[in-house]
């Protein structure tokens, strides 16, 4: 696939990562109905190309992503919206993928982009980034998680302040309450999330899709059921040549050589 048959992302892959940078600098990357189409496009093409093991997601410019694209709302309907249900489909296509998705946080992430940073598995932002569900402030509610998932990290109270009053909160507070997994300087953010992409790459992608499967499903269901999707699970590694070649050369103290099986 490639990049040039985008407008509002920047798609690339090397190096068995995807490069997905939103790319509407000029609108703090504002997502419109066009960069939501094209950000399912490029997500579902790096899901099924085996050669893709990590899947980083950033902003051009001065912005991760300031959300929505506003100028879009006086006119919709509910209707419409039923039509347009690629709205909340990045942020499940996201969750669902058997891949780790790494949020390159570089400035304002409010609404949609707060949710889109908070459905990839781990979120490293720059010292000047700002997170925030700011929608109460046009007339709507968080649509893409953001009820959902604000309250599965930081709790039910912080959660409803925030989405209550729109209010912003600050890269360093994101941390201490866990949204978020790491802050960095500025000029420090791509050498950070590259270090972590590297440390991914030296696990067996297949185990990783177990672990990040048996880790959605326990804030999906209750602890028994969570336990027994983990047992089996586990038990699902074993038929892996992975799990084979990991065990050896941890014992045999050499470097494994992964093959994704």
């Amino acid at each position: 696939m490639s990049t040039s048959q985008f407008q509002t992302i920047i798609y690339e892959k090397k190096n068995n990562v995807a490069w997905i940078t939103l790319n509407r600098p000029d609108k703090l990357n504002a997502q419109n109905a066009q960069m939501r189409a094209e950000l399912i496009q490029a997500l579902q093409d790096a899901a099924k190309d085996d050669n893709v093991r990590v899947i980083v997601i950033t902003g051009a410019g001065r912005a991760f992503s300031a959300g929505a694209d506003i100028s879009e709302f006086p006119v919709l309907t509910p209707a419409d919206l039923v039509k347009r249900a690629e709205m909340i489909r990045p942020y499940e296509l996201i969750r669902s993928m058997p891949k780790p998705v790494i949020a390159a946080v570089n400035g304002l992430a409010l609404g949609g982009g707060c949710e889109l940073a908070m459905a990839c598995d781990i979120v490293i932002a720059s010292e000047d980034a700002q997170f925030g569900q700011p929608e109460v402030r046009v007339g709507v509610i968080p649509g893409g998680g953001g009820t959902q998932i604000l309250p599965r990290l930081v709790g039910e109270k912080v959660a409803k302040e925030m989405i209550f009053t729109g209010k912003f909160i600050s890269a360093q507070e994101a941390y201490r309450l866990g949204m978020i997994n790491r802050v960095v300087p500025k000029e420090k953010l791509m050498e950070e999330v590259n270090n972590l992409v590297n440390e991914l790459l030296k696990q067996s992608p297949i185990i990783l899709a177990f672990a990040k499967m048996a880790i959605n499903r326990a804030l999906e269901t209750t602890l028994s059921e969570g336990m027994r999707v983990e047992a089996d699970l586990f038990r699902m590694c074993f038929s892996t040549e992975d799990q084979k070649e990991l065990s050896k050369a941890f014992l045999e103290k050499r470097p494994p050589v992964i093959k994704g099986k």
